[in-house]
């Protein structure tokens, strides 16, 4: 579940502009695993683009430190994942993720230098932001499982501290 929560984090970070679960369709806790480990792997892959493409200091912290976290998470909801024998449920809105993250990916690949910077640091504000407000709004209160909700609470509050990150280093990217 941890890895599902990595996984909804870096989701978010790349795909922005994806849709978050409608407020009305409450996901199931194999679904919101499965939104998770995608969100999760989509920040990974994110961080590996920036860790690739900038030579700035501080954007190359944070996409080290966002490969890190996310990739911790996501052990422990693996972990978590097996233990509780849950089999994450490809559904609407991880695959919504994945797209959008697949194109946000290829249109900075075709950035470099600055502009890259930015718009990966803009994209990553805008993507904990879109994040952060599905785990509080949607994935924890669908979730049945304490061990899970507690995972995702968990998520939330990192994530959170993430976002404060990229908002701070976006202002000085200006």
């Amino acid at each position: 579940m941890l890895r599902l929560f990595a996984a909804v984090g870096a989701a978010a970070l790349l795909a922005a502009s994806a849709p978050a679960p409608a407020a009305d369709a409450k996901p199931n806790d194999a679904q919101i695993a499965h939104i998770a480990y995608t969100a999760g792997t989509l920040d990974i892959a994110a961080g590996k683009q920036a860790l690739a493409k900038s030579h700035d200091k501080a954007v190359r912290d944070f996409a080290s430190e966002m490969v890190r976290d996310h990739a911790a998470v996501n052990d422990k909801a693996l972990a978590l994942v097996k233990k509780l024998g849950v089999t994450p449920e490809p559904n609407p809105t991880s695959t919504a993720l994945t797209t959008a993250a697949d194109k946000k990916r290829d249109a900075l690949a075709k950035l470099s230098g600055g502009a890259f910077d930015k718009a990966y640091i803009a994209n990553e504000v805008a993507y904990h932001r879109t994040v952060n407000g599905a785990l509080r709004d949607t994935l924890i209160p669908s979730a049945q499982n304490a061990e899970l909700k507690s995972l995702l609470r968990t998520g939330l509050s990192l994530f959170t501290e993430h976002q404060a990150h990229a908002e701070h280093l976006a202002a000085k990217l200006k």
